[in-house]
């Protein structure tokens, strides 16, 4: 099927380009502004000549209109460009902060975190997100939705990875909105006494009061976990190894309520309310019943972001059902894509939306094609066959982004989502009938163990697949050529499944030996490199030497660096790692590396080209320095903080360049 010969398509395309643009060149303003203006006013005269020779320009204008709109979308977004940005209000060490409690993140074992929209700085009124950390241990009180804070302090700066290929949460929070954070003590905030409640409050104390009547009923500590995660939107009290169990099946999405859950209940809905297609405007009515319906569950699932999103998408998809016409749903999901993205175009890089759409529009042009390849007389063999279409369909749209994105993928994704997704539209309508039962103080206790039994079913089943470990493959390496690449293979070989011809083969050749090109040139770039680091980790020093495909790891505790020396193993290509003891100073050509520790020991006729300092050594820096003058000095994480303000002290003083981890991130060292 042609994709690109709907007009939703190639504007959503057009959107996107836009938005990336956006992202990546960072075009004043009044760029953008003014590309808008000139394409909509070209395209008044052509509309008013109305002659069929100025068509191919009619299209090209069209599409740098839709392009620049992404871009003016984008930058509009963005807080340097919103005036009454809290970025742009003139602060103060004391300044004061009235915020109000937008949502409860999960805790972390360090703090309680929140997002919080801001209202005023001192007397000035200003807007935008902000990130509200309360450390653990201070015996505070949790923070709910529409709670509203006087905090006296300062904004603080997200901090950036410290180490390479770690993850990027400073990136991460400014895709949502927030550009800093504040920190609360028992000391430097208040409620205020006046709160006025919002959608978001209302929704929050909804979920708490089911949450509570759900508590009551004596349902297991690991069922209802995963019962609020269905049907709340609340993974907070997923418990580790069962979040672990589900992730190895191939099956995380189904405790995320997202596109999977929504378009369950859309399709239950339609079955439901089938017999309103008999009266007169009956499809119109139902029509309005399923969104209604529809929002109605996203209030219920706390009206996130995710879910706002995917719930916006099968509004458009009901009205796609209730056209009735085959070609609507390309149509219809890609203006919904279109619409969500002119409203919230930094959604683009959520990997929420990003995996929902793909999977959304492999199962529209996939699944078709594979009932039309197998279609089996027997009933049962017919739906199984249907699961199992879906669930290839799925994972065929979303396989390059997980390979991305996790690094990670089970080979019997198929088993866990064809023992599980046909109930889970049982498991969502009973729940939901659960809720209105507990809200009604009816709750019998027969539906109570009846619903235990089957959530405890789904968890022992997902629990059966994931100890399979063998066919869970793990750690791969995948960078964004690769992404590319994985999906011009899957398109191209869809296009030749629908139609086998020269052409097409060629094409699809052409995308596997470009991924096979791309591969040899990721092995060839890892055998050449050679890198040393000094990673930061807090009490612990950690040093890596890669040579090739190899990692040499130096630390004093190794049992500590195994996630952070994963993600750099994955990233770069790597396949050996070796773990050794710290030694005193390390050789590599002409640099030599001397390390002093606890002990303060050091010998003083070396000349290292670089001196690291950890554990907190007790030594006169100042008269090292006189004795070694190394080129640089680093000092790690394994310090006291009141020890590396003196050594910089004593550096700059000495005129010696001086690095901390902490702050400056991992040093590497140039090998010669």
């Amino acid at each position: 099927m042609g994709l690109f010969r709907f007009i939703s398509v190639r504007l959503s395309l057009g959107l996107i380009a836009g938005i990336l643009l956006g992202y990546f060149l960072r075009p004043a303003l009044s760029l953008p502004f003014i590309l808008v203006g000139l394409g909509i006013l070209i395209l008044g005269i052509l509309f008013v000549l109305k002659r069929q020779s100025y068509f191919p320009f009619f299209e090209i204008v069209s599409a740098l209109l839709t392009i620049s709109i992404g871009t003016l979308t984008f930058s509009l977004s963005q807080p340097e460009n919103l005036s009454d940005h809290y970025c742009h209000v003139s602060k103060t060490e004391n300044s004061i902060w009235h915020i109000k409690i937008r949502e409860v993140l999960k805790s972390t074992p360090f703090s309680d975190r929140y997002i919080a929209v801001v209202r005023k700085i001192d007397d000035q009124s200003t807007t935008g997100k902000i990130m509200v950390n309360v450390p653990s241990g201070t015996g505070m009180d949790l923070l709910i939705v529409d709670d509203e804070l006087l905090v006296l302090g300062s904004l603080k700066d997200i901090k950036v990875p410290l180490n390479p290929h770690q993850f990027n949460y400073k990136n991460y929070l400014n895709n949502l909105g927030i550009a800093g954070q504040l920190t609360l003590t028992d000391a430097n905030y208040f409620k205020s006494i006046s709160q006025p409640h919002t959608v978001y409050g209302t929704a929050a104390r909804l979920r708490e009061k089911i949450s509570s009547k759900l508590r009551e009923s004596n349902f297991g500590e690991v069922q209802l976990g995963i019962i609020k995660a269905l049907l709340l939107g609340q993974r907070n009290d997923i418990l580790k190894e069962t979040w672990d169990d589900y992730k190895n099946a191939g099956a995380v999405h189904i405790l995320a309520v997202s596109g999977l859950h929504i378009g369950i209940i859309l399709l239950l809905l339609q079955f439901l309310l089938t017999p309103l297609e008999r009266f007169v405007h009956g499809k119109t009515v139902k029509l309005v019943l399923i969104v209604l319906l529809l929002w109605g569950f996203a209030f219920l699932a706390g009206l996130s972001a995710s879910v706002v999103r995917a719930v916006a998408m099968f509004s458009f998809l009901a009205y796609a059902l209730f056209l009735n016409r085959p070609t609507s749903t390309f149509n219809i999901l890609a203006l919904s894509m279109f619409f969500i993205l002119l409203i919230h175009p930094m959604f683009l890089f959520q990997v929420g939306f990003q995996m929902s759409y793909a999977a959304v529009f492999a199962i529209a042009w996939v699944y078709p094609m594979l009932q039309r390849f197998w279609f089996p007389k027997n009933i049962l063999l017919q739906r199984g066959w249907q699961l199992v279409s879906v669930s290839i369909a799925a994972q065929l749209g979303v396989l390059p982004i997980s390979l991305f994105y996790f690094h990670q993928f089970s080979g019997l994704f198929f088993v866990s989502n064809l023992l599980i997704v046909p109930f889970l539209g049982i498991l969502l309508g009973m729940g939901i009938l659960v809720i209105a039962l507990a809200l009604l103080n009816f709750l019998p206790p027969l539906l109570v163990d009846l619903y235990d039994f089957l959530i405890g079913t789904m968890n022992s089943l997902i629990g059966w697949v994931a100890g399979h470990e063998a066919f869970i493959f793990r750690d791969i390496p995948f960078d964004t050529i690769e992404l590319f690449l994985g999906y011009a293979i899957i398109i191209s070989l869809i296009y030749l499944c629908t139609e086998v011809n020269y052409k097409r083969s060629v094409v699809l050749l052409l995308a596997i030996i470009g991924f096979q090109l791309w591969s040899y040139v990721r092995l060839y770039q890892t055998d050449s490199k050679e890198n040393f680091l000094v990673l930061h980790q807090t009490g612990n020093t950690v040093l890596l030497h890669q040579s090739g495909s190899r990692l040499h790891i130096f630390t004093s505790d190794s049992t500590r660096t195994t996630h952070m020396v994963l993600n750099y193993k994955v990233a770069e290509n790597a396949k050996d790692v070796t773990y050794q003891k710290l030694n005193n100073g390390y050789l590599w050509g002409n640099n030599s590396v001397l390390i002093i520790d606890s002990l303060g020991v050091y010998p003083t006729r070396v000349r290292p080209n670089y001196l690291l300092l950890t554990q907190s050594p007790r030594i006169n820096l100042d008269r090292t320095l006189d004795y070694l003058r190394p080129k640089i000095v680093i000092a790690d994480g394994n310090n006291y903080r009141s020890y590396i303000k003196r050594w910089k002290a004593s550096c700059d003083k000495a005129n010696i360049p001086f690095n901390f981890t902490g702050e400056d991130g991992a040093f590497s060292l140039e090998l010669e």
